[in-house]
Formats: C-alpha cells, sequence, structure tokens
C-alpha cells in the first residue's frame, strides 16, 4: 500500500519531464544545420545568383569596391566578380571537403572495429601504426603529402585519408572496448554469430555515433586545410576558383582592398560556425 502510495505520483512527474525534454528544440542543431543549408544552396544556386562567369577577367573593371554597381562584393586584381568566385568557390571547397572525410570515416572505423575487438597482436599493430602517423601535425603532414604528389583533388583525396582515418580509428576503437563487454555484444558472441555479422550489425551501430559527431569538426578541419593548401598554391588548380586562392591572391592588398581576402575568409568561419553548431547538437541530442 505505501510501495504504491510513493511511487504512484512520481511516474506522471517523470513522464511530464521526458515529454518536455522531447518537446524542446534543440537550437544549436537547428541554427548549425539551416546555416549550412543557406551555405550548400547558394552554393548550388550561384548561376542563378550571379550572371558572371567566375574566372572571365576584365581588366578594365579591376579594384572595385563592394557595392558598386552590377558587382555586389566588388572585383579582384584581374576585374573577376568576387561573389561569383565566393559561390563557384563554395562549390569546390564543400565538395571536397565532405568527400574527403568520407574515406577516412570509413576506413578509421572499420579498422578500429577490427582493432578494438580482436585485441592482441592486430591491435598492437595497429597501434604502432596510429602512433606514427599522429606523432606529425595533421596539416603538416597533408601539406609534404600533397606537396609530394603534386597539386589537384585527386592528391587532396589521398593525402587527407592517409592521415585521416587515424582519428576515427582511435575513437571507435575506444567506444568498441567497452562495447564488447556489454551483454549484447557476449550475448552475440555466445549465440554463435559469425564475427562479420557481430561487428556490423550489433557493434557498429552503437559506437558509430562519436566518431560521426567528429567528422563534424573534422570538415572544418579539412576545410581549413583545404584553405591552406590553395593559399600555398597546393590545393585546386587555377583559373578554378576557391577560397584559399582567393585569400591568397588578395593578401598583398590586404591594407587597401582587404575585402578580397576578408570575405572568403568569413566564408570559411561560418561554414566551419555552421558545422560546429551541428555536432554539439547531434551531442546534445544524444545526452537527452
Amino acid at each position: 500500500m505505501s510501495a504504491a502510495t510513493s511511487v504512484g505520483p512520481v511516474l506522471p512527474a517523470v513522464s511530464g519531464t521526458r515529454g518536455r525534454r522531447r518537446g524542446r528544440w534543440n537550437a544549436p542543431l537547428v541554427a548549425g544545420l539551416v546555416l549550412f543549408a543557406l551555405i550548400v544552396l547558394c552554393a548550388l544556386c550561384a548561376p542563378l545568383l550571379t550572371s558572371y562567369d567566375p574566372i572571365q577577367q576584365s581588366l578594365k573593371d579591376a579594384f572595385l569596391p563592394p557595392g558598386s554597381p552590377h558587382h555586389l562584393l566588388g572585383t579582384d586584381a584581374l576585374g573577376r566578380d568576387v561573389l561569383s568566385r565566393l559561390l563557384y568557390g563554395a562549390r569546390v571547397d564543400l565538395r571536397v571537403g565532405v568527400l574527403a572525410v568520407i574515406s577516412p570515416f570509413v576506413i578509421g572505423s572499420l579498422i578500429g572495429l577490427i582493432s578494438g575487438w580482436f585485441g592482441g597482436w592486430v591491435d598492437a599493430v595497429i597501434g604502432r601504426i596510429v602512433d606514427m602517423v599522429i606523432a606529425f601535425p595533421f596539416l603538416v603532414l597533408v601539406i609534404a603529402l600533397v606537396f609530394a604528389m603534386g597539386p589537384g583533388t585527386t592528391s587532396i583525396y589521398t593525402a587527407i585519408t592517409l592521415v585521416g582515418w587515424v582519428a576515427y580509428c582511435r575513437i571507435v576503437r575506444g567506444q568498441v572496448l567497452v562495447a564488447k563487454e556489454q551483454e549484447y555484444a557476449m550475448a552475440a558472441r555466445a549465440s554463435g554469430l559469425p564475427t562479420w555479422r557481430i561487428l556490423l550489425r550489433h557493434l557498429l551501430p552503437n559506437v558509430i555515433l562519436q566518431a560521426f559527431v567528429f567528422s563534424m569538426s573534422d570538415i572544418v578541419l579539412t576545410l581549413l586545410a583545404i584553405v591552406t593548401l590553395g593559399f600555398l598554391g597546393l590545393g585546386v588548380p587555377p583559373p578554378t576558383p576557391d577560397w584559399g586562392t582567393m585569400i591568397q591572391e588578395g593578401q598583398q592588398f590586404i591594407l587597401t582592398k582587404w575585402y578580397m581576402s576578408t570575405i572568403p575568409g568569413l566564408a570559411v568561419v561560418l561554414t566551419g560556425l555552421a558545422l560546429a553548431l551541428i555536432a554539439d547538437g547531434i551531442v546534445e541530442k544524444a545526452n537527452k
């Protein structure tokens, strides 16, 4: 009687609290998705937002300031429309930035899954390889690899894959070491299921969230790497526009024509902010 009396009032209160929590908006996630969607939409709709060719030169229109007639964000040293180059450059940088993260995400997650599950000499060998890669700063190693292979998107994809997988491997391995001791994993093993089925169907869905959250931040790091490579002349070959090249081209005029470097720099910051908000929102949602 007393147990029923004590439990009765508590259950509705807990249920109501959960209902209210579910009803709350995840502000960081919504803000990040909206901002990132706007950036992607602007990139996709570049031909509708500007009529200028991003590589078309017009020396008589060089160095027009922002707000000039027909050139909302001005022109660069060669008379090319800055807005057009910004939008078409977003297409290049976002495509390369997102695609360059997919391979490290997949490869690193699978290697981390194998390393954490089997342990022993398999884990030791993979661990030594990971230690060798992380001994060098990410950006320095990527620049060195791209320099050795030559500029271009293929070199960028290859370099980031060779360096970036280790972070996902470490994250997933740590999650697997904990997850494989859980009851569901031990039950799957005791039931005689094939190892691949246990890893892919039972373990992977339960350990991949942290790696996915990290991938949002990793896209930001990859974008910065792409912009840095473009700044150093190792990125996307000209005349294809990209934000790093725009920043590099405007640096010598930074005191007088500040907009040439500042505008693409702000684009990088806004994209990074959007992805950071998405990552924070996913973490907040997962912790509820």
